[in-house]
């Protein structure tokens, strides 16, 4: 089996969901790895999503608020009305949501920064503006050989995206040198095999870590966090990365 299909394969099925926020109007997920949002024309020939999955769990009809991609985990937001997604999505697009992602890069990332590199829309091919500021959070050094060097270096990232552009974390840390283990579209792949033999890590270490915004409904601050995934908790518990994010 191909790298590619091993870690973008779907599992024979799901176990049920973890819903880390519900309330009368929103309710939120900790999406697995593997598992696509909602059914879509390039995807047809699969059998599980999110919105599906967490209807029949919940017994009522759920919309996505915003998107995640397939291979990443983590806060995943639903409304039960579209009343529901047009408000909650307008914070959004206003760039009123604080949106934080933990990644696991190849490299020794620079402590704090920042990129604003302009991404071209794949459907279109036009140039759109994207932001994304990070943090190191932490970094090891390995003695295994991926390449020309004897021994292999990775940092744990804290992601803080500005905008919303497709694969925009993926694309903008490939492009600074510091590729995200475990992705299969702009990675390295010798590295993600490195990770796949020695400590059996198959998925993106990408996780949507947390998610904060003023209910459209309440007008209260909420906070959403989502526990890492299997995968990601091996890599920490590998590297001796104390889990305190």
């Amino acid at each position: 089996m191909s790298e590619e299909k091993l870690i973008h394969s779907e599992p024979e099925r799901f176990e049920k969901l973890s819903i880390i926020y519900q309330d009368e109007h929103l309710v939120a997920i900790n999406k697995p790895n593997r598992l696509l949002v909602h059914k879509t024309r390039i995807a047809e020939e699969k059998h599980f999503f999110a919105n599906r999955l967490l209807a029949d769990q919940i017994g009522c009809e759920v919309y996505p608020v915003h998107r995640i991609d397939r291979a990443t985990s983590g806060v995943l937001l639903f409304a039960y009305s579209p009343q529901g997604v047009a408000m909650t999505q307008s914070l959004f697009m206003k760039g009123e949501v604080m949106k934080e992602y933990l990644a696991v890069v190849r490299g020794f990332v620079a402590e704090t920064g920042s990129t604003n590199e302009s991404l071209v829309k794949h459907e279109t091919g036009v140039e759109q503006t994207a932001l994304t500021d990070y943090e190191r959070l932490n970094t090891v050094e390995v003695a295994i050989s991926v390449n020309k060097y004897p021994t292999s270096r990775y940092s744990l990232v804290r992601m803080l995206p500005r905008t919303g552009r497709t694969h925009q974390l993926r694309r903008h840390f490939n492009h600074m040198g510091h590729p995200i283990v475990g992705d299969t579209k702009y990675g390295d792949l010798r590295h993600n095999r490195m990770f796949e033999r020695e400590w059996g890590i198959t998925s993106l270490l990408l996780h949507a870590h947390k998610l904060t915004f003023i209910h459209p409904f309440s007008n209260k601050e909420v906070r959403l966090q989502a526990p890492l995934s299997p995968d990601f908790v091996k890599a920490m518990d590998t590297f001796a990365w104390v889990n305190n994010y």
